[in-house]
């Protein structure tokens, strides 16, 4: 079998950890694909001067790498959407496979580019975009073929994980975060980790390779971990729970819910037990019941792994002259179908409040008085005699699952009292029964 020629776009942490890897367990990989994968071409924006490339020919035009008629396999690892997007597109129009670790480029334009594939009669793979090393877009399209997914649920985003984990000893959120920022885990403008833009990225493509609908990464509902503070990480702990930043998308007759915010877990689920920067993903099948991944989801071997992953699943087919492929979302295109994402006001949850009320007689009475007016029943609450400063007690409510919507409108009464005092912290709450 004749030997697959890569062209990598892209030297940063993953492109550098992808040829390190390529490179040091060429033989080894090389036996498991039936073919030698070769480096033919490497493209990036600025030289590595820190790397040893060899005779291996380098560019600073990724373009050039798309327009190599040698090069089988394009490796896209610039990120970001616009130039990514014409690279990839390039390469389909030039009938090159793709492989990304572009979880943003798969969930904004992905649509697009596997029907630009579909005609061209390329691959385009994207196991790395989601919870790096992990493989669970091939556990979820391959290892889970034989069920109806009825839900999924993860951490998949190792910064906001880190971030809650190190705040359940009191630190606060500022603090932590900089912290992250200093050791490399979060950016300079870490927006898209902490208010859960890079989760909803990754929990849309999730969705559509777990339930066969297309990519809706727009209608996505994000919130994030900013406002979470150390009282309520303590006071959910005393009440059995961890609060996880999570991204659960779940399938419903009338639509899907897709949803990123920070959710409080029974401690006793393995997935509350997830710490620092690691992943995890719940996946529920009819047929399997509940599974989990867990792993490193991010760095630049952990990554690279699943881009060569990736890399060895195309080059057997190329090598081979396979016309076998793998649908780009474990579903033919026809069997695909257009569910929509339902809105936040209807999808049903538990939830933790936190009510600041005055100290007067009657006040649990006329907060209890409003929950049930709305259909909402309270599971615990919580009040501290101690907690009493300048007239203003905190009150925590842990209640029954509910609609979003009345929750909402409850909320909205709570808020009007005269017996509270400024915004009631709400935060979801799941046991994954």
């Amino acid at each position: 079998m004749k030997d697959v020629n890569v062209g990598i776009c892209g030297l940063g942490t993953v492109g550098s950890g992808t040829f390190n890897v390529l490179t040091r367990n060429a033989r080894l990989i090389a036996g498991r694909a039936g073919c030698g994968i070769r480096i033919s071409r490497i493209a990036s924006r600025r030289p590595r001067t820190d790397m040893d490339l060899g005779d291996i020919p380098f560019t600073t035009d990724i373009f050039d790498v798309v327009n190599d008629p040698a090069v089988d396999i394009v490796v896209e690892l610039i990120g970001g959407y616009d130039t990514a997007k014409e690279l990839v597109l390039a390469a389909i129009r030039n009938g090159k496979h793709v492989v990304t670790a572009n979880k943003a480029l798969i969930a904004v334009h992905g649509n697009e580019i596997f029907d630009a594939a579909q005609k061209a009669g390329v691959v385009v793979a994207y196991e790395a975009g989601v919870a790096g090393g992990i493989p669970v877009i091939k556990s979820i399209r391959e290892g889970m073929a034989a069920n109806r997914i009825d839900w999924i649920a993860g951490i998949i985003n190792g910064t906001g994980n880190y971030i809650l984990t190190e705040m359940r000893a009191g630190r606060e959120f500022a603090e932590v975060l900089k912290e992250a920022q200093d050791l490399g885990y979060a950016e300079a403008d870490p927006t898209f980790d902490v208010e859960g833009i890079d989760a909803a990225h990754k929990l849309t493509i999730l969705a559509s390779a777990g339930f066969g609908v297309p990519l809706q990464f727009e209608k996505a509902f994000t919130e994030g971990i900013s406002k979470i503070t150390p009282y309520d990480i303590a006071h959910a702990e005393l009440l059995g729970y961890r609060i996880k930043h999570l991204g659960i998308a779940r399938r419903r007759d009338d639509g899907i819910e897709l949803r990123v915010h920070p959710t409080l877990i029974p401690q006793s689920h393995l997935i509350a037990k997830v710490d620092g920067v690691l992943n995890a993903v719940l996946v529920d099948g009819d047929a399997v019941g509940q599974t989990m991944y867990y792993g490193p989801g991010a760095g630049d071997e952990a990554t690279a792994s699943a881009v060569i992953a990736d890399i060895v699943d195309v080059a057997r087919a190329v090598s081979a002259g396979s016309e076998q492929r793998i649908p780009y979302l474990g579903f033919e295109p026809d069997a695909v179908e257009d569910l929509s994402v339902l809105p936040m006001e209807d999808v049903h949850s538990a939830y933790y409040l936190r009510i600041t009320a005055l100290d007067r007689p009657g006040v649990l009475a006329n907060i209890s008085s409003i929950l049930s007016e709305h259909g909402i029943n309270i599971e615990s609450i919580m009040q501290k005699e101690s907690e009493l400063k300048d007239g203003r007690i905190p009150v925590i409510i842990l209640t029954h699952t509910v609609q979003e919507r009345q929750m909402n409108r409850a909320i909205e009464e709570l808020e009007a009292l005269a017996d509270t005092d400024g915004q009631v912290v709400r935060i979801r709450a799941e046991n994954f029964n």
